[in-house]
């Protein structure tokens, strides 16, 4: 579809997904700066005053970039809203978004059509992260402008269906802004999201292998020594099913090949579960995709791969339709 300002103009159609603990404001900064969408959950703002200082902070460094940058003004951000009943601070936290004007809010884990109305009416966008078509119809239902779906592969709370076959369902019934998440990692995969129907890639786990993100060495090294054979899908930590470096859950003294399943209405996203290793200070999480990160460097590093593997995959897309037409 036609985005909407001021997404239309984005270096790359890509949303940095909000990673706990990991995105601070300079991850978003840098991500925005590059010309994608930076984004971070309130949450990782604490205590609570903190985040008015987080969205002051983003909204002037980017203002500032702006101004000294007229032909290459940064990206629009997001901020990630958890709306289950276990977050007492939410209202507080929209509120802060509200003064702020924040551009993008991503919600998670409950659709509350509060939420979304609270957000049109100060003109910004909703955005919905669903793992399947049901949550989808859900989601707009109550008020969602757009749509994540999480795929199989997604890092952290992920679902398991097929990106394929759930944009395709969605896609049946909905045109509004999608943001495909799933195994993301490279500008190959964000062609083929578009290709699937998706208005945006929505990468994470990348971005943990950066200098600007908040993330333990080690964390960042997992990253880049990771592969797909190496992410382990576990409800144990916090009580929903989510995708985490094997490596890590090793480190803290588990067999990742003998879990036990967590209790789900014990859920804890700020201290980690039902374990003494905690989700995501010990225990890592990780998309599928991680294969294609080779080395820490910065977010501009990264987005300006992402982007030469982008444009070379569109052209190989373009000559093999060229060559296809001649042949024929």
């Amino acid at each position: 579809m036609t985005l909407p300002a001021p997404f239309d103009n984005l270096r790359l159609p890509v949303i940095g997904s909000p990673l706990f603990i990991v995105s601070g404001p300079e991850l978003v900064i840098a991500q925005c700066k590059a010309g994608i969408i930076g984004s971070f959950p309130a949450l990782n703002a604490r205590p609570q005053t903190l985040l008015d200082e987080w969205l002051h902070q983003i909204t002037e460094e980017l203002a500032k970039h702006n101004r000294e940058n007229p032909e290459r003004p940064a990206a629009p951000f997001a901020v990630n809203q958890i709306v289950h009943k276990s977050n007492d601070r939410v209202m507080a936290d929209m509120a802060t978004c509200e003064k702020w004007q924040v551009p993008m809010v991503i919600t998670s884990l409950g659709a509350r059509t509060e939420i979304f109305d609270a957000v049109r009416n100060w003109g910004g966008v909703t955005m919905h992260d669903v793992i399947n078509n049901r949550f989808a119809k859900k989601a707009i239902e109550k008020g969602a402008d757009g749509l994540i779906p999480v795929a199989a592969g997604a890092g952290g709370h992920a679902g398991t269906l097929s990106p394929f076959a759930l944009m395709q369902e969605i896609r049946e019934w909905f045109d509004g802004l999608v943001a495909l998440s799933g195994s993301i990692a490279n500008g190959n995969a964000v062609l083929a999201a578009q290709a699937m129907g998706a208005d945006f890639g929505y990468i994470g786990s990348a971005f943990i292998a950066t200098e600007e993100a908040n993330a333990d060495q080690g964390y960042k090294q997992g990253i880049v020594d990771g592969s797909a054979e190496g992410i382990v899908y576990t409800n144990l930590f916090t009580g929903v099913h989510g995708n985490y470096l094997r490596s890590s859950i090793e480190n803290a003294g588990m067999d990742p090949d003998n879990l036990p399943v967590s209790d789900p209405s014990k859920m804890n996203f700020g201290s980690g579960g039902n374990t003494k290793a905690k989700a995501w200070k010990d225990i890592w999480g990780s998309g599928q995709g991680v294969g294609a990160v080779k080395s820490v460097g910065t977010v501009e590093d990264m987005v300006a791969r992402i982007e030469s593997e982008y444009h070379a995959a569109k052209a190989a897309l373009d000559a093999k339709s060229a060559y296809s037409a001649w042949a024929n």
